[in-house]
């Protein structure tokens, strides 16, 4: 009966990730990394302008406040928390109850190389969802 050599044994034997595996997980990794980069301040932004439309809504100075002060309140917000994807003008204001509701929509576009775009669309609002 033939038997194999010992180095011959581990080596059948040894599983692993392969140098060309590791380098193609690396790629993928890298690439949903820089996706992120990219994209992820965008989201950021959306959340503030959410916490801020929030805040706003549970102001017990705005709920009787002119639309001039409640523009005056957004900007003031908007300058603390670096918002620049909207304006006062953007923002719509609706009365539920006794409640203020605070509401805009927009889009962001973020370029990711060459000609490539991504295209988000946000609706924030200070209604519980």
């Amino acid at each position: 009966m033939w038997k194999m050599h010992k180095t011959q044994q581990t080596q059948r034997s040894q599983r692993g990730l392969s140098i060309t595996g590791f380098l193609i997980f690396s790629m993928i990794a890298i690439a949903a990394a820089m996706l992120g980069f990219k994209i992820g301040p965008a989201y950021a932004e959306f959340y503030t302008i959410q916490k801020a439309f929030r805040a706003m809504a549970n102001d017990g100075a705005l709920k009787n406040a002119s639309r001039g002060e409640i523009n005056v309140a957004f900007n003031n917000r908007a300058t603390i928390d670096g918002i620049k994807s909207i304006t006062y003008n953007d923002v719509e204001v609706t009365k539920e109850g006794n409640n203020l509701v605070f509401s805009a929509a927009y889009s962001a576009r973020v370029p990711l190389f060459y000609n490539l775009s991504a295209c988000m669309e946000f609706q924030p609002t200070s209604a519980g969802r």
